[in-house]
């Protein structure tokens, strides 16, 4: 895969259904801010929730828009060997360029039958796409270990890419001194890219961002730097997007009537609350996610207003693409309605 910054694409919803016009206009913002490919259907899609039926047909729309303008990421994991067959035979129907393989959520397999039962049989059905494993232990409660990935990469050519989401340097390390300094290795955390494309016992090929939902333009910005070595450049641009980094995963403390709690707003739920405050499509989330609490919600607009008040030109293309006032709309108190629970 390309190095570069590639977008884990929210779904927007209007009502019951996708929204397919506000889909479109996500896509062309970001194709517009020289994105290096967009990851339909991902953890930050909501890909949970969507139907097989609404899940082939973001695919496509994504598929259509990127070709010939950037690469088109499917997401195609299951914890279903059968079902992620034929998502990336529909995948691949749709013109994608490579599909996202998370790995198998609660049913945990080892990593020895995540190769041999789920990554493998994929990789051997579709040998002319890129199959991208997605290790992220803390969403899924199994993880494909370094030693499987490389064997992989042995045996399929078509496996040379990962998104690292561990958050485990040492992993990161192992992976790259396991599979070899052709092997390509995505960050799937924002927070971390700086340091695994600067640590050259990772040397990271860009991200499979959240942040650049709302920063396209910027992110991208700061790997090409990275990639370039021009690291004191994009030390600034980090500086200026790093509150946005910490919308991943919103924890707060909340009071109930037998005490406090830890409340964790997981991803998309924060960046989704952002979008729709910035005046971009969004729709909210499907249940069983819901809204932030009040704590939650002032997190993400402090995060947006220090963005905003110190690097104002990060949201600019946003604000030009969409017509918005984004300094307006980070103060005025209607925008955030329907936006979080009212009490715990």
């Amino acid at each position: 895969m390309n190095t570069g910054c590639y977008t884990a694409l929210v779904t927007p919803f209007r009502g019951d259904a996708v929204d397919e016009e506000g889909l479109n206009r996500l896509i062309d913002f970001q194709i517009e801010n020289g994105i290096t490919g967009i990851l339909a259907v991902g953890t930050t899609g909501e890909s949970p929730v969507l139907s097989w039926e609404e899940h082939n047909k973001v695919i496509e729309i994504v598929a259509k828009k990127t070709k010939g303008k950037c690469l088109c990421i499917a997401g195609a994991g299951s914890n279903n060997t059968k079902e992620a067959i034929a998502a990336t035979e529909h995948a691949v129907e749709a013109g994608a360029d490579a599909v996202l393989l998370v790995d198998p959520y609660y049913n945990g397999p080892s990593s020895l039958e995540i190769r041999r039962e789920y990554i493998g049989p994929v990789a051997k059905a579709f040998p002319d796409v890129q199959v991208i494993p997605y290790v992220i232990p803390g969403r899924t409660g199994a993880q494909l270990l370094p030693e499987d990935l490389a064997l992989l990469n042995k045996e399929f050519p078509n496996v040379s890419t990962v998104k690292e989401a561990t958050g485990n340097i040492e992993n990161m390390k192992h992976t790259r001194k396991c599979c070899g300094s052709d092997f390509t290795i995505f960050s799937g955390d924002d927070g971390m890219t700086y340091e695994m494309m600067t640590d050259q016992q990772i040397a990271a090929a860009g991200v499979i961002s959240v942040a650049s939902n709302v920063a396209p333009g910027a992110i991208t910005r700061m790997v090409q730097f990275l990639e370039d070595g021009s690291t004191d450049e994009a030390k600034k641009l980090l500086s200026g997007l790093e509150p946005l980094f910490g919308l991943v995963t919103v924890k707060t403390m909340e009071k109930t009537p037998y005490g406090e709690v830890v409340c964790r707003a997981r991803n998309p739920l924060a960046m989704k609350a952002l979008i729709s405050i910035l005046g971009m499509p969004s729709g909210g989330c499907r249940q069983p996610l819901g809204k932030m609490t009040k704590k939650g919600l002032k997190t993400v607009l402090d995060a947006a207003r220090k963005v905003q008040s110190s690097n104002p030109e990060i949201f600019k293309p946003l604000a030009d693409f969409f017509d918005v006032d984004v300094e307006n709309r980070l103060n005025d108190p209607s925008v955030l309605e329907g936006l979080y629970y009212e009490e715990y």
